[in-house]
């Protein structure tokens, strides 16, 4: 009986134990993780960098008096666009007018003794012949006259000089541009004639314009100072606003300065830019685009496309058998918002753009195909 009763519970143990076992689901397989990849374009760029800069005006005038004097009355609104010429306002010209007369009476004095000088050395001339008088005498004769004749020039340079003050009196626009604020109103006494002369206002001209920007030693050495392209006249340069989106005004590359800058490094550049609307200010910040070189071409992909390691970028490139392998790449900048690859991968490569995160280099992927698309 005990034998029987150890077989019987032996089987129920066996019976359990396959029960258990078959119960037991098998254990699930890992699948691949789903990524988006596209190929690598290949398209035709021109090299070319950006830089920051700012317009200058062609032409700025600090506009001060001539002449000193009270200001009678300021012509120009301010802030307005002037011509050369326009009258900005004038300064009380009775003071230069009383001096104008006064210089017309010394002329017309010294020409008097100019000609009572001429006669008497004519009847000098005419004595010393019957030695009425001494060679000396005519000799003193002849210097007073060369001394009425000069006093007469000095007198006529006088009277221009006067005339030229009552001319100065009107203040007029040296150039044409848009004239700032008045800093003297009317009423106000004025100092002219000096280097610290009263300042009246200011004019800047408007069209064209110029666009200074600096360049380091690498972009210079790239586009000038090796003879390239923009080097030669009339080389073009793209600009935008701070507001505006790319580059779409065209300026000329006009300047490049005769030294770099030892303490920074750079180079200073100019363009010349047309601004027949005045949309472009002295002082205003400019994004400029210098271009240069043939075209060439490159390799572009998207940016999301990128991981970074450390300090390295990488991209992961799927293989034939559907793993992924990770390939060190350098990248340059972005041409119509792909980036380009300097080196690395070749066109027509495909890599993964989308789920990045989920892979590691040597997993299998399940791979959706995509177009290699510009992203906004």
């Amino acid at each position: 009986m005990r034998h029987i009763a150890h077989r019987s519970t032996s089987l129920l143990a066996a019976i359990v134990a396959l029960s258990a076992v078959g119960c037991s689901k098998p254990a699930p397989v890992a699948s691949a993780p789903e990524v988006t990849v596209a190929t690598a374009v290949e398209r035709q760029i021109t090299d070319w960098d950006d830089f920051t800069g700012h317009f200058e005006a062609v032409q700025s005038v600090e506009v001060r008096p001539r002449v000193s004097g009270y200001i009678n009355h300021v012509s120009f609104p301010e802030g307005a666009i002037v011509h050369q010429g326009d009258v900005l306002l004038t300064i009380d010209p009775r003071p230069y007018e009383a001096e104008v007369s006064r210089a017309e009476a010394v002329l017309e004095q010294a020409k008097t003794h100019v000609s009572l000088a001429g006669q008497e050395l004519d009847r000098a001339n005419k004595l010393v012949n019957t030695q009425a008088i001494s060679r000396e005498e005519l000799d003193a004769r002849s210097s007073a006259l060369a001394e009425a004749s000069a006093a007469v020039r000095a007198a006529e340079a006088a009277a221009r000089n006067a005339k030229l003050n009552v001319e100065w009196t009107t203040v007029r626009a040296p150039i044409s541009g848009r004239v700032g604020r008045a800093e003297i109103t009317a009423g106000n006494l004025v100092q002219g004639g000096s280097p610290t002369a009263s300042l009246l206002t200011t004019i800047v001209s408007l069209d064209p314009i110029f666009v200074y920007f600096t360049s380091d030693e690498q972009a210079y050495l790239k586009y000038v100072g090796s003879g390239g392209a923009a080097q030669s006249a009339g080389h073009t340069v793209q600009i935008g606003l701070a507001n505006e989106t790319g580059f779409p005004h065209a300026g000329t590359l006009d300047f490049v300065d005769n030294q770099v800058d030892r303490s920074a490094g750079t180079m200073r550049i100019r363009a010349v830019v047309r601004n027949p609307g005045g949309q472009f200010a002295p002082g205003l910040f400019a994004r400029v685009r210098l271009a240069g070189g043939a075209q060439r071409q490159a390799t572009l992909i998207q940016d999301q496309a990128i991981g970074t390691d450390q300090d390295r970028k990488f991209v992961l490139v799927l293989k034939p058998d559907s793993t992924v392998e990770y390939r060190a790449i350098a990248v340059g900048r972005v041409v119509d918002g792909l980036r380009i690859v300097q080196s690395g991968l070749k066109p027509g490569e495909t890599i993964v753009i989308n789920g990045l995160l989920r892979v590691r280099p040597g997993m299998k992927v399940a791979a959706k195909r995509a177009t290699m698309l510009a992203l906004k």
